[in-house]
């Protein structure tokens, strides 16, 4: 159900262009509900985590570009607040796209100004909901502003070599979780989902695996 952005070759052109531009537990009696190949997919041996060490990690791979990450928005953050100690929830800004960039970048520059909690579903809502011209990076420091957000500092923070940097290693995480639309979940970088019926399950099968993963590290 979920729209299929770039492959595998689309997403080395957008690192490339990156680095030439500064750019889806039971019981131990109980059956899996959920099967490898279906709703979920292991990934390679050697894909990596999005931190080396840590709690088990679920990773939301959204864009603020995407209607569907749009409407996964209050899901996600149900999950986020559902999912047991031992597990943390984390956010990377994909950008398959050179529309998707300014979003990528407006996502790390709303982290490092602090602004992150309060912005995050009410830039989903003015885009999608409210209908905003929020695009262009020009657009987004407007959007940030209205928020209590210095234009000039989030100007700054958003292209700055640090961010470019952020960027490119996540279109490297991307590839090599073979990541190709979104919303996606990779969870302890050992699992990606993959054909969910609907956001609800998609969440299910993210909270399966990271309870099994969890279960598992004990």
């Amino acid at each position: 159900m979920f729209k299929r952005f770039s492959s595998l070759r689309a997403l080395c052109l957008v690192a490339g262009l990156l680095l030439a531009s500064a750019c889806t537990a039971t019981g131990s009696g109980d059956a899996a509900p959920y099967t490898n190949g279906n709703e979920y997919v292991t990934l390679p041996a050697d894909a990596p985590r999005m931190s080396p060490e840590g709690k088990v990690e679920v990773v939301e791979v959204f864009s603020y570009g995407c209607i569907h990450c749009a409407h996964f928005a209050p899901i996600a953050d149900q999950l986020r607040k559902q999912l047991p100690p031992g597990v943390t929830f984390k956010l990377l800004p994909a950008a398959f796209n050179d529309q998707w960039v300014p979003f990528a970048r407006a996502y790390y520059a709303a982290q490092k100004l602090g602004v992150l909690e309060q912005t995050h579903l009410a830039l989903f809502k003015a885009k999608f909901d409210e209908h905003y011209p929020i695009s262009t990076l020009d657009e987004l420091a407007d959007f940030y502003a209205a928020h209590g957000v210095k234009r000039d500092d989030f100007m700054r923070i958003a292209t700055s070599d640090e961010v470019t940097q952020r960027i490119r290693s996540d279109a490297q995480l991307v590839q090599a979780w073979q990541v190709d639309g979104t919303p996606t979940i990779v969870i302890d970088g050992k699992y990606r989902t993959a054909n969910v019926k609907s956001l609800e399950e998609l969440s299910a099968v993210t909270q399966w695996l990271a309870k099994r993963e969890l279960a598992g590290a004990k």
